[in-house]
């Protein structure tokens, strides 16, 4: 059991990263992420919406024939989705204006619909919430990485506009790094999200390739003292 959950988190947050590896909802990754807090209100409700979507495809699973799976995938997905966009209405709705679309657009997010037909589909409800939650959080990871990082170098601030996610408390979360002025246009554009976006898939890949050096060297030095002895 415990096995299979650190297998569920280590692919949803790194192995196969939505983001980094399978490349998947670009078009928001891409589209919120010129502030921190824009990136983390969009993943929140990205991860609300995996995990209880998940949930609920799983638990009528055998119910489905699969000729209507999809359709039925669809309807769930957007009735989730309609639920989290009438609370951010509610109760974050500076939040809610900015992200606009996107958080419509969450229903045909591919990530959505690839977790609810390779994974809920096929595994229990307690496995299936799960890996939508480590979906969605490392989703919502690389969000957070991308926006924090544009937000930085294009507007030198950090966690700018945080009180429309949390409230006044909020304003006390924005980090002034340098002027404004200062910062590099380019990062808050579309190209920079692209090129952020690049950068962190190039240092994954290194990470895992020395990694898999790494472990390679290891085991040959273990074969070969076994060999010896």
């Amino acid at each position: 059991m415990f096995d299979k959950i650190s297998e569920i988190f280590k692919d949803g947050l790194w192995n196969k990263n939505p983001g980094l590896v399978q490349l998947l909802g670009l078009c928001p990754l891409l589209a919120v992420t010129s502030t921190a807090a824009n990136a983390l209100g969009l993943g929140i409700a990205t991860i609300a919406v995996l995990t209880i979507s998940n949930l609920l495809i799983s638990a009528v699973r055998r119910l489905l024939k699969a000729e209507v799976r999809i359709i039925i995938y669809v309807i769930i997905i957007a009735s989730v989705v309609t639920c989290v966009q009438l609370c951010m209405q509610a109760y974050t709705a500076e939040l809610y204006e900015a992200l606009g679309l996107y958080i419509s657009l969450i229903v045909t997010n591919c990530i959505i619909i690839a977790r609810a037909e390779i994974f809920a589909s096929r595994n229990s409800v307690f496995y299936s919430a799960l890996d939508g939650f480590a979906n969605g959080l490392g989703f919502t990871a690389v969000l957070l990485f991308i926006g924090g990082v544009r937000e930085i170098i294009g507007k030198g601030t950090l966690f700018s506009g945080m009180d429309q996610l949390i409230g006044e408390s909020g304003r006390n979360l924005q980090i002034n790094i340098f002027s404004a002025d200062d910062g590099l246009l380019i990062a808050i554009l579309p190209p920079g999200a692209f090129i952020t976006l690049g950068l962190l898939v190039a240092a994954k890949n290194y990470l895992d390739n020395r990694l898999y050096i790494k472990n390679s060297s290891k085991k040959r030095d273990s074969e070969s003292t076994i060999v010896t002895e």
